[in-house]
């Protein structure tokens, strides 16, 4: 029996969070975040529209083997004048390997004449049809009544009636969405308390936009009105001003209400690392004033704030740092630090005692100060791990490399620019000069490495560079800043891993990220 105070969470970062300008996964990002969700403990996650792009259609194809989250599918009710069963769109969601179907339809008079351009009860067809289609394949159905709350303002009467459609044909969410964010608290609670007359709680979700900045207490004031799924995204990702933000809304309902949720007390130190790990893929800076998980969160100015908290540091503090994967003063404290690092060692089937895992945390500090980030460059994690514990030998040594481009207009009169690189290794005792071309530096180095290396080792005509990013570390310094490289790469079995370069110059970073991506694929296929 579900339990009445439970709330169900459902991310929609993979899907809602795209939608923020200048956000683009690759189905390497989708594969990380989803994985990452689903050990936290998410109840849904959402993974994008089949159907609509070779990514999606791609990301959806993959074996995730989720434990604990329900792997949701996103589309739209069956369209105007054709059947359900005749619906490509549908057809793509029912398809696919999602056990969980969130279609968004209209719930607002207004939009059903004026974006939709059919008649009301085409609309209602549109819902229940489309809610006992998914239904008679076995799916879960979660109905998403976009505008809701702008309708339930207009025209209340046929507001209840499109989400009522959905309730009466099975879908076991009904979630109100409040899809341009310019809905207030109090009207969240009075209208929900509206809703709750006719469709039980526990069969209602949120989704709040967050346009007037209240996305988090909206979600919270549906929740104390009865709602028991709330929808959002890691660090509030989304079109326009974002989406609840999950990152601040999960620490709240664990650590400040008495709601249960499935994310256990012990898993909640990860958030923080989630957080940074989204906005390392995305290449974008950490909010350091974030709620919880912000540099800035559990940080005190000098003064009486700080004799404050040194003697006692609740006076300034509304939760333990820890609790959420923070710190004072600090990013990682040393007993987060150390737990996520024991974490992870436990995933690599690495056993060492405390002493080694001290010196490791060393290293790692360090490392992170001259601007290296392992979240998301987990392979080069590893290989920093082996390297310590000497048990990871080096497959070649480079002497040097020099890369040179040259614009220049071709045969055709086009003006194009080729780079060549030419490196300098030693492997298995023996000397190799190699040169290749390619599309920019970067293809060059790693096309010059592969026939260098190709015959000592057969395996890496199967490895593929499948994303670089580049993130600027130290802006101030211009054109002299700090460059941190990250490569993510994969090979035939389909298993990817992220490594990370940091140097002034982008070149010698992009070497190191493709070294540790090379070792990484050798160790793995040699040990």
């Amino acid at each position: 029996m579900e339990k009445e105070e439970k709330i169900y969470l459902f991310d929609t970062t993979l899907r809602d969070g795209q939608q923020t300008t200048g956000v683009n996964f690759s189905v390497s990002d989708k594969m990380i975040i989803s994985q990452n969700l689903d050990e936290l403990g998410i109840d849904y996650v959402e993974g994008g529209w089949p159907g609509a792009n070779p990514t999606d259609n791609d990301f959806f194809s993959r074996n995730l083997n989720f434990n604990n989250a329900k792997f949701t599918a996103f589309g739209m009710t069956r369209r105007p004048g054709r059947s359900a069963e005749n619906d490509p769109g549908l057809n793509s969601l029912t398809n696919s390997q999602a056990s969980t179907i969130c279609i968004v339809g209209k719930s607002s008079s207004f939009h059903v004449e004026n974006a939709l351009g059919i008649s009301e009860e085409e609309n209602l067809s549109m819902i229940k049809d489309s809610i006992l289609y998914i239904k008679n394949k076995n799916k879960e159905a979660i109905f998403d009544a976009e505008h809701f709350f702008d309708g339930f303002k207009q025209n209340k009467e046929y507001s209840l009636k499109c989400i009522e459609e959905a309730y009466k044909s099975g879908a076991r969410w009904v979630v109100l969405c409040d899809t341009n964010g310019g809905t207030l608290p109090h009207e969240i609670k009075s209208i929900i308390e509206e809703v709750i007359k006719v469709i039980p709680g526990k069969n209602l979700g949120i989704h709040a936009h967050n346009d007037t900045e209240n996305g988090v207490a909206n979600a919270l004031a549906a929740i104390y009105a009865g709602v028991r799924q709330v929808q959002g995204t890691i660090n509030g990702l989304g079109e326009r001003c974002g989406n609840t933000n999950l990152t601040s809304l999960i620490p709240t309902l664990i650590l400040k209400t008495k709601y249960e949720t499935s994310i256990d007390l012990n898993k909640l130190q990860f958030i923080t690392k989630i957080s940074k790990l989204l906005n390392n893929l995305l290449n974008r800076p950490n909010s350091k004033n974030a709620a919880y998980v912000g540099e800035n969160a559990f940080s005190h100015k000098g003064g009486l704030h700080a004799s404050a908290v040194a003697k006692n540091p609740v006076t300034y503090e509304h939760i333990k740092p820890e609790l959420v994967g923070n710190s004072r003063n600090v990013i990682v404290s040393d007993q987060a630090g150390k737990a996520n690092l024991q974490s992870q060692l436990k995933k690599l089937s690495i056993e060492i005692d405390d002493e080694k895992i001290n010196e490791i945390l060393d290293v790692i500090k360090q490392k992170e100060s001259e601007g290296f980030s392992y979240d998301t460059a987990l392979a080069s994690f590893e290989l920093l791990v082996r390297r310590h514990l000497g048990s990871l030998n080096d497959f070649f040594n480079l002497t040097k490399f020099r890369v040179t481009d040259e614009r220049r207009w071709n045969a055709k009169g086009n003006l194009v620019t080729d780079s060549e690189a030419t490196v300098y290794l030693t492997v298995k005792k023996q000397e190799k000069m190699t040169v290749g071309v390619g599309n920019g530096p970067v293809n060059a180095i790693d096309s010059a490495l592969r026939q260098a290396l190709v015959n000592f080792y057969p395996t890496l005509v199967d490895l593929k560079l499948t994303d670089y990013k580049v993130m600027i570390l130290s802006s101030e310094k211009g054109t002299g800043a700090i460059t941190r490289v990250l490569i993510e790469s994969t090979d035939n079995s389909n298993i990817h891993w992220t490594t990370v370069g940091v140097s002034s110059n982008i070149i010698d970073a992009s070497y190191n990220a493709i070294y540790d991506s090379i070792t990484y694929k050798l160790f793995n296929d040699l040990r």
